[in-house]
């Protein structure tokens, strides 16, 4: 074995073995001479050449006297060599010696009698160089007082990672006496923490002399076993003069404060994030199941692990009228779920859902109080008071949830609903900075969801009126097919004023109308029922479609800021002549049987309402087989393109294959329109026919 190699501290006490050089004797230059009786030097080490400046050769044989003392001290000396010689006492002390340069040095001395096996005595003197020796016993001090009165933990470990020491700080700090650290390994001593990654940064540190500082470390030790402590811990490899390594030292200092603080910040920054982010995506649209998703897809996975927006039943249908503080059950509905992960707990919180809670559920209470409702440390007995069923309770027993937070949605000072969180591989329970948290998510998508499901039941109220005005099922019409269509805005935008009729006329002539009330809503929908009741009055009247719009205009003009836009046709299918009119509407297309599709060039005149600027009557020819299409703005404008463009492909789309009307009708929609469009549509299709045909049958 190389003697520089490290032996195994088990091996060695039971052999031999080598110490490198380098050592503290080493360090102190050890000296040793012998004199025999009469103080002449008959044994003289190497290391004398370096304490007393003299050669073996030059100082065997000399008398110690003459070669080691000044004169004055010849007398003391001779005294103190009678002494050890006659008595067997050592003498220990620093005494001034002569040095072969002529100096004069301290040298610590042990002098000690040695008897041989004749029977002869000598005097052994170890000496050392005195500056020298205080200076280690000056470190050897310090060491010793930094280390046991340091406010840190420290430690040394030698190479097979066995404590060898340990200071009283890391006694306290690891809740173990100092004593039972010794010959001990760190994961005997601590085996709650990361021990693997402990050892892992010794052996790293054993290996390439790298120190590693300020590793952090969480987690807890016999001296406080109930909570969690952070320590940063730095190690270092300890080398002795001749670079021998004696093993790895630690030092631990206990940043929990600090730990703590930098936790706090952290969880403040993500419930601001939190915050910012729900601001931003929480209520982006009128939809109430849309901003109740939103709200559940903020909230994982930074809240919580599982979320859900559960809303009362009565509360969509608008039968609630007082908060309730009844004892009695509540019905909800499930409006969204969001989990962070697949679990099992979402199968017991399914969206679109309808479920009663009994008065014991805690989702019950929550709606019922009006207070947020939290169970930090879930137990068997709490699932049953959280899920709806049995079969739910054990849903969220299998994904692991362990901690639960329901916080009221309170609009208008109305609870509405309650915001429900759930967590299962989040460690952490919910606490006071969560509820507040939920609270403030909560309290902003209650606002918009109340404010969706009031627009909703308005859009609906005006949705239903607007097609109890519109016309139903086609008459019969003498030489004309027609195919209608009206669709509604996208679910977040009102309804507004389209609308189009089809009106009989005396001698088998039909009145086409299409229009649009600019503005929206209950109101709209409301002009456009009077605009079209005024519209078949004066088409009994049969007056050509310029004087019907100059009569629709006057009677505009005397409802409440309202215009509006509409193109009024005959066609008589017994000449095959069309007769139109135009108030501001865009212009219909005519599809020609044998042409390509094109747009009617008409006077455009003013929409309803304007007064003062006159209508005209333009004639075409519609023949069989040709179409005539109008249509409202909803299906050609768009934020991105010009109109004039999408006029062009309104043609375009025409000019394919001809379809049936009523599929026609379906085409132009789903080829124009995109489905989040802002604005509702009115089509109407007409096609002229064979007036024989029709009489024949």
């Amino acid at each position: 074995m190389d003697a520089h190699q490290p032996v195994p501290e088990e091996e060695r006490g039971h052999r031999a073995v080598p110490s490198p050089p380098g050592g503290l004797l080493d360090l102190l230059n050890v000296a040793a001479i012998v004199l025999d009786q009469h103080g002449r030097i008959v044994f003289w080490s190497p290391q004398a050449d370096e304490v007393f400046g003299y050669t073996a050769q030059e100082a065997l044989g000399q008398h110690a006297t003459h070669v080691l003392v000044h004169e004055e001290h010849a007398d003391l000396v001779v005294k103190l060599f009678a002494e050890v010689m006659s008595t067997g006492a050592s003498w220990a002390g620093a005494f001034p010696i002569r040095h072969k340069d002529g100096s004069t040095r301290l040298v610590e001395f042990r002098n000690m009698r040695l008897l041989d096996d004749l029977g002869d005595v000598y005097a052994l003197g170890i000496a050392a160089d005195q500056t020298t020796l205080r200076r280690v016993e000056t470190d050897l001090a310090l060491t010793d007082r930094l280390v046991s009165q340091a406010p840190i933990g420290i430690a040394l470990l030698d190479n097979d990672l066995r404590y060898l020491l340990v200071n009283p700080a890391l006694e306290r700090i690891n809740g173990i006496a100092a004593a039972d650290h010794i010959g001990r390994h760190p994961r005997d001593i601590l085996p709650s923490l990361d021990i693997d990654t402990i050892e892992s940064a010794l052996l790293q540190v054993q290996l390439t002399g790298t120190p590693l500082t300020d590793q952090y470390i969480v987690g807890r030790t016999p001296a406080d076993a109930d909570h969690d402590h952070a320590w940063s811990m730095s190690y270092y490899r300890l080398e002795g003069p001749s670079g021998r390594v004696i093993g790895v030292a630690i030092s631990v200092v206990d940043v929990s404060e600090r730990h703590r603080a930098a936790t706090e910040a952290d969880r403040a920054r993500r419930r601001l994030a939190v915050i910012a982010d729900a601001s931003a995506r929480v209520g982006t649209t009128l939809e109430v199941d849309q901003t109740a998703q939103e709200l559940a897809e903020v909230a994982v996975p930074g809240l919580a692990d599982v979320a859900a927006v559960d809303v009362l039943d009565a509360v969509l249908a608008f039968r609630r009228t007082a908060p309730s503080h009844a004892p009695g059950p509540e019905l909800f509905r499930a409006l969204a779920v969001a989990a962070a992960y697949p679990t099992p707990a979402t199968a017991a919180l399914k969206a679109g859902d309808l479920a009663a809670y009994g008065a014991d559920r805690l989702i019950t209470q929550c709606v019922h109080s009006g207070q947020p409702v939290v169970v930090g440390n879930v137990g068997a007995e709490d699932l049953q008071r959280i899920a709806r069923d049995a079969a739910g309770a054990a849903a969220f027993a299998r994904a692991g949830v362990h901690s639960y937070l329901a916080v009221p949605l309170i609009a208008r000072n109305e609870v509405i609903g309650a915001f429900d969180l759930l967590r299962a591989r989040n460690p952490l329970p919910f606490d006071e900075d969560d509820v507040l948290l939920a609270g403030e998510l909560a309290a902003r998508a209650a606002v918009a969801i109340d404010n969706a499901r009031w627009h909703q039941s308005v859009r609906n109220a005006a949705e239903t009126l607007q097609r109890s005005l519109l016309p139903g099922r086609p008459p019969q019409l003498i030489g004309l097919d027609v195919a209608s269509r009206y669709q509604p805005a996208q679910a977040t935008s009102e309804v507004g004023g389209d609308w189009y009729d089809i009106i009989p006329l005396a001698g088998d002539k039909t009145a086409l109308v299409i229009g649009d009330v600019m503005g929206n809503g209950i109101d709209a929908a409301a002009t456009m029922g009077r605009l079209r009741t005024a519209t078949c009055a004066f088409a009994d009247l049969d007056l050509a479609p310029d004087e019907v719009l100059r009569h629709l205009d006057k009677i505009t003009q005397g409802l409440e800021h309202y215009i509006a836009t509409c193109i009024y046709a005959v066609y008589d299918p017994h000449d095959h002549h069309c007769r139109i009119a135009n108030a501001g509407h865009l212009p219909p297309v005519l599809a020609a049987t044998g042409r390509k599709p094109e747009l009617l060039d008409l006077p455009t005149g003013a929409p309803l309402g304007v007064g003062g600027v006159p209508f005209h009557t333009t004639a075409f020819d519609l023949k069989p087989g040709d179409r005539l299409v109008l249509y409202t703005d909803g299906l050609v404008e768009t934020r991105h393109h010009s109109i004039d463009e999408r006029l062009n492909t309104l043609v375009r789309t025409l000019d394919g294959p001809r379809r049936p009307l009523e599929e026609t009708c379906r085409w132009l929609l789903h080829s124009l329109r995109h489905p989040d469009d802002h604005d509702d549509v009115a089509l109407l299709i007409a096609e002229a026919t064979s007036t024989r045909a029709q009489h024949a049958t």
